[in-house]
Formats: structure tokens, sequence, C-alpha cells
């Protein structure tokens, strides 16, 4: 069995000079797809099962689904609860079997945001697995504006939060579909020089990949959550599939087909994120 925390899977990355990849979920043809990925370039891998994905499939489904795949995988596997909004919720990813709890109170005051996920982290330590936490709330591409993370606030948030990993607002922005989002270089610098937390870009997909590089190899930020690029990848698959023959009907045939040309679009995502083999 590889099921292992987030902490456990960032701080080798943190002193090793790379990243790992949260690659977000929707259903059982991506995430299995993904960890295939993460055998063949023999590296750890984050499946994050987001609000969308929640909405879709039940959370203790979702928990036996990750935790099978960590289970016959040869590689280090996170289950991890991806923007949780509530108390309920990230208790609820607990009891079905996740590892990691990312809550988000980036759109609450500092001092409430620290006092929540606080809490959420220590519901997390006492049952044995971790806590993501975000500062500064990352925004949506045509949606709601980010708001950048002060640094003096980030390092409080982290001393006081007890996160074992914390999200941070740094020109970053979630469901971009290019890669033209260049991050804020002298704010990271800034937010890094006060923590000693591994750090966290949501919205990877929007990040140049020559910076992605950067950035996992020289900085404090070990993971990058990449969901956006690989929906893309697999709804172009899915498409091809179906078209090419009209008159199939039979899903499991038609997915079947998705598989290959989303491992071979996750071994590129992932080959970013620093040497492999670092698993």
């Amino acid at each position: 069995m590889t099921l292992v925390t987030l902490a456990q899977a960032l701080q080798p990355a943190l002193t090793g000079g790379y990243a790992v990849a949260g690659l977000v979920t929707l259903g059982w043809e991506d995430m299995r797809a993904y960890v295939a990925a993460a055998e063949a370039e023999g590296c750890p891998v984050i499946l994050q099962a987001g609000p969308s994905c929640r909405a879709h499939t039940p959370l203790p489904i979702l928990g036996k689904m990750f935790r099978h795949l960590a289970e016959n995988a040869s590689i280090p596997v996170v289950a991890h609860l991806d923007h949780g909004y509530t108390f309920e919720e990230c208790q609820e990813a607990l009891d079905s079997g996740f590892t990691s709890l990312m809550y988000d109170g980036s759109r609450k005051p500092l001092n409430q945001n620290i006092d929540e996920t606080a809490r959420i982290a220590e519901m997390a330590h006492n049952a044995g697995i971790s806590c993501e936490g975000e500062i500064g709330f990352v925004g949506y591409a045509d949606g709601e504006n980010s708001a950048g993370t002060d640094p003096e606030e980030a390092a409080k948030f982290a001393a006081e939060s007890g996160v074992d990993a914390m999200a941070i607002s740094v020109g970053n922005v979630h469901l971009q579909q290019d890669k033209e989002g260049g991050l804020d270089m002298q704010r990271i610098r800034a937010i890094e020089a006060l923590t000693t937390v591994p750090l966290v870009i949501h919205g990877g997909s929007g990040v140049p990949v020559a910076q992605r590089t950067e950035l996992a190899t020289s900085s404090k930020i070990c993971k990058f959550n990449i969901g956006t690029e690989l929906r893309m990848a697999f709804g172009a698959a899915l498409r091809e599939a179906v078209n090419a023959d009209p008159s199939r009907f039979d899903r499991v045939t038609i997915l079947k087909e998705t598989h290959d040309p989303l491992v071979a679009a996750t071994r590129n995502v992932l080959r970013a994120f620093g040497p492999v083999n670092k698993g």
C-alpha cells in the first residue's frame, strides 16, 4: 500500500528540490490515468477531489476509489480533499479515508480564516493526516478576481493555523486555458522568506511550463494543482473517440480510448516538476 499523507509527499519535495502534482479528478477514467502516468514517471501523485467532482460522486465513494488505486500503485499516492468549505465536509472526507484535507477560508477575514483552518488542521492531525490552507484568494478566469497574498499575513497564517501546506495567490488563476499567466516572482520570494511551510499554487494550468520547473526546483513551492489542462486533454481524446465512429454507443468502449492520450498528457505535466524517479 502506497497511500501517504500530504506532508509525507511534500516534505521530501521541499528538501529535494522538486514539486508534486495535485491532479484534479472528475471520475474513474482520469484518476486511473493519473496514477498510471505517475508510475511511468516514477514520481508521487496527489489525487484531488474538488467541488465539481464531489457534486458528481459522493465523498465515501471517492475515498474508496482513491484508496483502491493507492493500494495497487507502486508510487506514493495522496487522497486529497480540494477546496473543502465546511467543517462537516472535511469531517466526511476524513471519515471516507482521505489522507489530506484542504480547507478554503480564503474569502474570509484573516483571523477567521486562521481560526477555522486551525480547527481543521487539529482534526486532521489528531487522525494522523494532513491539512492544506489558503491565504490570499485565488480567483477564476472570467470570474472573481484574485486577492494577492500579503507576505506578513502569510507568515501569521502559517504560524498560527498549523497547516502542512499553504496555498498562495501570486498571479495564479483557476480555470485558465492558456499558459500565459506568469507568476509574481517578487511576491513569492517575499512569502517564502517569512515562512517554512511548503507552498502551493492553485490554478497551475495557467503557469508557463518553464516557470513551473523553475519554481519547483528553486523555491518552496512544492505542489502545483493541475486541472484545466488535463480536462482539456481528456475532452479532446473523448471527442475524437466519439467522432471516430458515430454508430458506437457503448461508453466503456469509447472511454477506453481516452486512457492512453490522457496518460501521455499527464506524463508531460509531471516531467515539469523536477527529476523523475523521486518517489
